[in-house]
Formats: structure tokens, C-alpha cells, sequence
């Protein structure tokens, strides 16, 4: 029998790749094999997650943020994480009018000093934030914008690798470390590029570098092509305290997304203090209105990214821990049909 030939680069290019494969394959086996990182320790046994129904998007952010004025009040400055992964619009990005809402809540509770800080995944994240108009209503309201991806290394902490399953550990955005008080908003959206979902835990992928200066390393790169992308996110959230996430969900991607997907309107806005709460609250909406085979698969919370931020005390371990708040009227019919669905 005989054999066709194979050029020299063809056979060195096939051996690159077995060698690279068997090499990346002994990585990931020790890498999934590591220790775990120590838990947070919850100060509640439950979590509360409040939901708002209203066409009013700024009324429905004033109400929501009414119930956690006590913890707004404590921080002398705040940093908040929004959601402009990439010049689209919502429910791609943070809707102007929600962020616009926020700061003017803050503003009104004397808060010394709003920062804003972002890196986008598509395009540039200045221009995002120029084309979004985040910069003309920074000045408006005297809030301080910070470009992630334009801080030198004392920008950036390093979280070591041991514990997660990060290659060489992560490098962190030092201002929402340092933060007296974190505020997250995000969307409510499917993802299509391996997250199967992004809310709040994987809104916290923009306070990671895509890389350091003089580095070339690329902690992106990594994550999109690592069998344990939606674990790696949520260990992303050990690191750092959140003290309110309000998400936007008047209208969601029950499919493709992050930036672009097929939209439906659920119509509401939640809040709560708990990442895994609130992102459980939104599989079940994602849920109830028809998405993804990865998205309506399980039981919620063996779905990855909530099941590893829960392990890690990030947030609560069960739907029976959920204490979902209707607050108006309107909004109750809907709470029973997410309690439902999230059970």
C-alpha cells in the first residue's frame, strides 16, 4: 500500500499542533485538578432580589435604589462597572437613560465622588464611550471616566492562579478593589461567544486586562479559548465586592448577543446585592421567554457560571434561598412566574 507524500512544512505545522494539543491537554488536566479557592463568607442565608415593572426607565431605577439608600450612604465614593463591552446599542450595551439615572440617585445622596470605569471586548473602548455618549454625560454630572485598557501596570492587580483555573492568574482593575462602594449595571442577554449567558458575573470580565503594558501576554485571548471560560468568570467575582447590581432588563437577547441577538421585552428592572441571585432571577426570565439549548438546559444553578460563583460563597447556593420582592402592583404576576421557573 502506499501512502501520499507530505511536504516538510505540512508534517512540521501537524507535529506543532499534535505537540501543542498534547501539551494544552496536560494543562487543563492540572489546572482542573487544582485546589480551591477559599469561600467568602455570606452575611445572610438568603438574598433579596427586587423586580420593578414600568415604562419609565429612570422611575424604575429611583424606586429600585430607594431600598439600598442605607448602603449607598456609606461610601464616600463609588465606582460603578456598566456594561459597554462594544459600541451597540441596548440591550448591547447600558442604556444611557438607566446610567444617566444612577448618578443622578448618587448625586443626591451627597456622594463625594462618582468614577466610571470601563474596557470594552469589541472596538475601542474610548471610542465605545464616545459613540454610547458616556463622556458628554460624564461632564454633565461631573463624573470621573477611566479607559482600562490606558492604565499603566500600577493600574492593575495581580490575582495569583492558585485556586482558579486561570493559567497565570488574572490581572484586576485596582479601582473597583479599592472602591468604597462598587455599583454593576448590566443587561440581560444571551452570549453566543462561549458564556452562554452575561449579567452580572460576566459583566465583571471588563475589570480584567485584555493585557499589561510591555506584556503580550493576552488574558482574553486565554479565556475565549479555555474548556473552562464560564467557571473562569466566575472567579473573577472572588476578588472584588459588589455592593448593588441593577439590571436592565426592559428588553433582553434570548439569543446571540452580546451585541447583537433577537430581542424580546421582559419589561422590568431588578436589584440586588447578591451577583448569583440576580443572574439566577435572569436565566429564569431567559427562560420564560424562549432561548438558547445551553440557556434552558438543568436546573439553573447547575448552570457553570452560577454553580462555580455560588461554590466560591459569591453569592447564594440554592433558588430557595431567593426572596424575590415585588415592588409595585404591576410587577407581581411576574414575580410568581419567575418564582415558578426558578424552582
Amino acid at each position: 500500500m502506499s501512502f501520499p507524500k507530505i511536504s516538510r512544512r505540512k508534517l512540521i505545522l501537524a507535529t506543532c499542533a499534535i505537540g501543542a494539543s498534547t501539551i494544552l491537554g496536560g494543562l487543563y488536566t492540572s489546572i482542573s485538578s487544582r485546589q480551591s479557592i477559599a469561600p467568602l463568607e455570606l452575611t445572610s442565608d438568603t438574598s433579596k432580589v427586587y423586580i420593578v415593572q414600568d415604562e419609565d426607565r429612570s422611575s424604575c431605577v429611583k424606586t429600585l435604589l430607594k431600598y439600598f439608600s442605607d448602603d449607598i450612604l456609606k461610601g464616600k465614593s463609588v465606582a460603578i462597572k456598566a456594561n459597554f463591552n462594544s459600541p451597540d446599542p441596548f440591550p448591547g450595551t447600558t442604556h444611557i437613560e438607566t446610567l444617566e439615572a444612577i448618578i443622578n440617585f448618587l448625586n443626591d445622596e451627597s456622594i463625594n465622588e462618582i468614577n466610571l470605569a470601563e474596557r470594552s471586548g469589541g472596538g475601542y473602548t474610548r471610542r465605545n464611550l464616545e459613540t454610547l455618549g458616556v463622556f458628554d454625560l460624564a461632564d454633565k454630572y461631573g463624573v470621573n471616566v477611566t479607559v482600562l485598557d490606558e492604565l499603566d501596570k500600577n493600574g492593575w492587580i495581580q490575582i495569583p492562579d492558585d485556586g482558579t483555573h486561570w493559567i497565570r492568574g488574572f490581572s484586576l482593575a485596582k479601582i473597583f478593589v479599592d472602591s468604597p462602594l462598587t455599583i454593576q449595571t448590566c443587561c440581560l442577554k444571551t452570549h453566543r461567544f462561549g458564556g452562554h449567558f452575561t449579567m452580572s458575573l460576566k459583566n465583571s470580565v471588563g475589570l480584567v486586562a485584555k493585557s499589561l503594558p510591555d506584556s503580550i501576554y493576552d488574558y482574553m485571548t486565554e479565556l475565549h479559548t479555555s474548556p473552562f471560560q464560564r467557571t473562569m468568570i466566575a472567579e473573577i467575582n472572588r476578588f472584588y465586592e459588589v455592593d448593588l447590581v441593577i439590571m436592565d432588563a426592559m428588553k433582553a437577547f434570548v439569543s446571540g448577543g452580546p451585541d447583537k441577538g433577537s430581542i424580546a421585552e421582559p419589561g422590568v428592572m431588578l436589584a440586588s446585592k447578591d451577583r448569583v441571585a440576580i443572574d439566577a432571577v435572569g436565566v429564569a426570565i431567559l427562560r420564560m421567554l424562549g432561548s438558547t439549548k445551553e440557556v434552558m438546559e438543568g436546573r439553573i444553578f447547575d448552570q457553570e457560571q452560577i454553580r462555580r460563583a455560588a461554590e466560591l460563597g459569591i453569592g447564594v447556593n440554592s433558588a430557595e434561598k431567593i426572596d424575590l420582592i415585588p415592588v409595585n402592583d404591576d410587577t407581581v404576576e411576574i414575580v410568581d412566574r419567575i418564582r415558578t421557573t426558578l424552582h
